[in-house]
């Protein structure tokens, strides 16, 4: 197996990876569920999301990320059993910047972008990970965003087309590493594409698959982190024993 210092990209889902989207999916969702009774578990409300967005998605693959949120909070409110207003919707999709960074990602993509380019394939619109982008701080080196793209993650053109970027720089595939949380979305297409791959298992400590569907039959990955803090550390542990 390649060492990690031997990869010339990471390729970086975004949500789940390096922004906490469970948390704030949960928090931008508290108009709706404050009024749902029997009140919802965390996971009963991200299992919930999960179904409509990846169904919306299938259904709509041309949908901006924005307004494919807007429908999704209208889908929940109809499964829980609550009304809602169209301008509670459209807040819902606009949600997406204000969601948090998770504590180590700005850290390590610093240190990172130092050894390697690094770029993003994003199920989200151009202004929404612009939102997100500011709260990470770095620039990055591609960003492929399903709105570019006109698909969602799993599909196989979301990573055709990331490959065709990155390798009409003259980069190869086998020197890029995908890098992600979510089974679903990353890791499974990744193993289809013959992609390496890195598992960053936030959800280590937690039962399910949260805000992503499950996978059925769980895909391979070469590395295995609990987080970017740990990536980054595994790298430089390679670098400072050369």
């Amino acid at each position: 197996m390649k060492k990690l210092s031997d990869y010339k990209v990471l390729a970086f889902d975004v949500y789940g990876t390096l922004i906490d989207w469970e948390s704030g999916i949960v928090a931008a969702l508290k108009p709706l569920t404050d009024r749902v009774s029997p009140n919802l578990t965390r996971n009963d409300i991200l299992e919930a999301h999960a179904y409509h967005e990846s169904t919306s998605q299938r259904w709509t693959p041309n949908k901006k990320y924005s307004d494919l949120l807007a429908v999704v909070y209208r889908r929940l409110g109809e499964e829980w059993g609550s009304e809602v207003t169209y301008e509670e919707c459209q807040a819902y999709g606009r949600s997406v910047p204000r969601w948090p960074a998770f504590g180590d990602s700005h850290v390590a993509l610093t240190y990172l972008k130092q050894h390697y380019k690094v770029v993003v394939l994003t199920n989200t619109d151009s202004l929404s990970f612009q939102g997100s982008n500011a709260r990470l701080g770095i620039c990055f080196d591609g960003v492929y965003t399903a709105e570019d793209i006109g698909s969602y993650k799993p599909s196989d053109r979301n990573f055709e087309y990331m490959l065709e970027m990155i390798e009409r720089q003259g980069i190869e595939k086998s020197d890029i590493l995908h890098t992600a949380e979510s089974m679903f979305h990353d890791h499974a297409p990744a193993n289809k594409h013959g992609l390496s791959n890195c598992w960053i298992y936030r959800r280590h400590d937690k039962d399910g698959f949260g805000a992503t569907m499950n996978p059925g039959k769980m895909p391979k990955y070469d590395y295995m982190f609990h987080s970017m803090a740990a990536l980054a550390s595994a790298h430089k542990a390679e670098i400072d024993a050369k």
